[in-house]
């Protein structure tokens, strides 16, 4: 069938758009439910349709019902000097955004940091969760199914090796609620992400576990894991990779690149970042924009866009030390991956290549390491340049003139 002859039963209703990858070639599929969608609704949409991806190598694996593709600016900050364990000299980040401003205001903070001598990084837990929910009938019956997963380790583990060769099982954590029963499984998962990488070794799990003990698992995800939520439990424990970031300042640099004060930023951060969220009440969010720089970041590398939720939790951390400022971040729960997903898209994949960071790493997982290092030191940069910014009230000034293009209001 030709894609005229497909378009033209679009439009009458005679198929719908997600039969058209059972008639049509990738790329052709794409443009028939494009022109579909431009005659049902009277409108053109040529920019949607101008890209350079090649949808037979994302089919059943990154959208469906594809119509083209959405264009973001992407910007790069750096160099950036970061002196972590996977992570080694000067970087330039990419990040894609809409914001005028942002990529502008981590570019200070970076600069900053690198004549400083740069942003030390560690990664204190990597570990990817799933936590499958369990139900019994009675309260009675959960101590013995305890003592039943304790007991079967072994089987367990046995599960995890011949169901995936990357994931590494690292602990199990039970948490009871009345009648019911969370596992949480923590996974090492090399440089994948690894979220579809546990699901799937969980569920085989929850199988062996139904078929040996009298329990039902109610879902393979039961949000204790948490996936693409602000929890405690992730805050707490870690959620993919746990990373810490620190540099200290020095007071010419604060005055000089800056154009601010040390212990004015100190004291904006202790009332905005931490009594100012405490009496928000906000959960795990003790930062003034981690969000705006993870978000520009995994746009531009293909990471899963809503686990932004988790990864920007986090703290920043100021003190005063002498003349000096010291500054610290804290990402409990950043996911990211250099394998799997979106990174395989092209401009992706480039956006990765930058930081050298694309692929597997050798060792397995070094990329992956490597690239949440150099998240969190960019992170730190941007926190420290915003503020800078408050100190010197000039966040609005900035906006106008970088985001709305205007010298004055």
């Amino acid at each position: 069938m030709k894609i005229d002859e497909v378009v033209d039963k679009l439009i009458k209703g005679e198929i719908s758009f997600h039969e058209v990858d059972n008639i049509l070639e990738a790329n052709a599929a794409m443009v028939a439910r494009r022109i579909a969608l431009e005659k049902i609704l009277g409108i053109s949409l040529p920019s949607i349709g101008s890209t350079i991806i090649d949808y037979s190598e994302i089919k059943n694996r990154n959208a469906e019902n594809v119509i083209g593709a959405a264009q973001i600016p992407l910007g790069i900050v750096g160099p950036l000097k970061v002196n972590g364990d996977y992570a080694k000299g000067n970087f330039y980040v990419p990040l894609a955004t809409t914001e005028g401003a942002l990529i502008a205001s981590v570019n200070r903070g970076a600069k900053a940091v690198t004549l400083s001598g740069g942003v030390r990084v560690k990664i204190f837990k990597d570990e990817m969760t799933r936590a499958p929910i369990f139900k019994f009938d009675s309260i009675e019956e959960i101590p013995k199914f305890l003592e039943f997963i304790e007991k079967n380790m072994d089987k367990i583990y046995s599960i995890v090796n011949s169901t995936t060769s990357h994931g590494k099982l690292k602990s199990i954590t039970p948490f009871v609620l009345g009648n019911n029963v969370w596992l949480r499984f923590s996974f090492e998962t090399g440089d994948a992400m690894g979220m579809n990488m546990v699901t799937i070794v969980v569920e085989e799990i929850c199988k062996f576990i139904e078929s040996s003990f009298p329990t039902t698992c109610v879902a393979v995800s039961g949000n204790m894991c948490s996936d693409k939520k602000q929890t405690s439990v992730n805050s707490l424990f870690g959620r993919g990779k746990t990373v810490v970031a620190e540099a200290i300042l020095k007071k010419d640099i604060v005055e000089n690149v800056l154009h601010s004060d040390v212990r004015l930023i100190h004291d904006i951060n202790l009332r905005k970042n931490w009594l100012g969220t405490a009496r928000a009440g906000s959960l795990a969010q003790f930062n003034a924009h981690f969000a705006n720089i993870i978000a520009a970041i995994f746009i531009a590398t293909g990471q899963d866009l809503a686990q932004l939720v988790e990864s920007s939790s986090g703290y920043t951390w100021t003190e005063v030390r002498g003349e000096d400022l010291y500054i610290s971040v804290t990402l409990p729960s950043l996911e990211v991956g250099t394998v799997g997903g979106g990174t395989r898209l092209p401009t992706q994949r480039e956006a990765l290549s930058i930081m050298g960071v694309y692929g597997s790493g050798n060792p397995a997982g070094s990329n992956a390491k490597k690239f949440a290092e150099i998240i969190a030191a960019t992170v730190l940069a941007g926190e420290l340049n915003l503020l800078a910014a408050l100190a010197n009230r000039e966040l609005g000034k900035a906006h106008i003139r970088l985001g709305r293009g205007k010298l004055s209001i």
